[in-house]
């Protein structure tokens, strides 16, 4: 039997893009140093164990053979068919035990799902001796998730295997790292949780029903996204907070918004920072302010006075890594 191996994976925030990446325009993204860590040993049996905490899975035991055919529990299902795909794709047949431990709470928004995925192949790949470059593990866990959500561009698993700060494009087409020169940024978390692939839906029949302005708004934000690439790696952080601005605006016009966001989103304003907009589907979830170091404390109080929690996070994060 094989070593008990663990493996380690960053969380990820949006920075710019959201939605439109689905339609294969362009994204800026960052992975954050919350982990998602993932240990696996082989066993003689036919079954995978999983014990996942975090999601209230204890025990868990399914037969390997089963993997993805019958209605999983949700906290489950990216491990299981992260394991049926591997095992699919490399002809092998194990028992296994899954032991999976976060340092966020998967309600933040941050990318567990993909997290997870990545480290569970990546695990895989060391605890069976198969070689797995980046670009094949971002294959097979993009694979996974489609298969787990049906929707999603990719960008939270690029995120989680190459880390640091990253210009995408849906599907893995560009995968470029990118430099900030600064990026002081505060995370607000609303305390609502939002479901993406509802959000992503949702964004998908307004686009279905108003073709030529989605278009125009998503070209916009491709726009933005360019401008920001450039604006980040020269350091421009007023130009910065001025396209986040600009780019949450029209996310507002594709409805994806709530209350909540927009309390937090003009609490961080009116207190100093430079821009800000919610990070992600929308709906809920977290929302990001570029903030410099003068106003720090006073948008962090004043995200915390409109009734959010702020998350403290280094950005710019390692990417997915064997741990000891």
């Amino acid at each position: 039997m094989t070593e008990r191996i663990e493996v380690s994976a960053p969380g990820k925030l949006m920075l710019f893009g959201e939605h439109a990446v689905v339609y294969g325009k362009p994204c800026i993204v960052t992975a954050v140093d919350h982990r998602m860590k993932v240990s696996i040993e082989a066993t003689n049996g036919d079954s995978l164990e999983l014990h996942a905490p975090d999601v209230n899975i204890v025990g868990y035991i399914e037969k390997i053979d089963d993997l993805g055919k019958g209605e999983a529990p949700k906290g489950t299902r990216f491990v299981s068919i992260a394991v049926r795909n591997f095992f699919n794709s490399f002809g092998i047949k194990s028992g296994l035990k899954v032991e999976t431990r976060s340092d966020f709470s998967s309600e933040f928004g941050f990318g567990s799902s993909s997290a997870v995925t990545v480290g569970v192949i990546k695990a895989l790949g060391k605890v069976f001796g198969k070689e797995l470059g980046n670009k094949k593990l971002f294959d097979m866990s993009y694979h996974t998730v489609l298969d787990v959500q049906g929707v999603g561009s990719g960008f939270d698993v690029a995120a989680a295997i190459w880390g640091g700060t990253l210009y995408f494009i849906t599907g893995g087409k560009k995968i470029e790292t990118i430099k900030p020169k600064d990026m002081p940024l505060v995370v607000g978390y609303t305390g609502v949780k939002a479901e993406t692939t509802t959000l992503v839906r949702q964004v998908a029949e307004f686009y279905k029903n108003n073709k030529k302005v989605v278009d125009r708004i998503f070209d916009s934000i491709e726009g933005i996204v360019e401008e920001s690439r450039h604006a980040l790696e020269i350091g421009d952080s007023q130009k910065v907070g001025e396209l986040m601005n600009l780019n949450q605006e029209l996310l507002g016009s594709l409805a994806v918004g709530s209350k909540e966001l927009t309390n937090l989103i003009e609490a961080a304003r009116e207190n100093g920072a430079f821009g800000a907009k919610l990070s992600g589907a929308g709906g809920g979830d977290c929302m990001i302010a570029f903030a410099p170091d003068i106003y720090r404390e006073k948008v962090e109080v004043g995200i915390e006075k409109a009734g959010g929690k702020v998350i403290r996070v280094k950005t710019n994060a390692e990417g997915v890594r064997i741990e000891g």
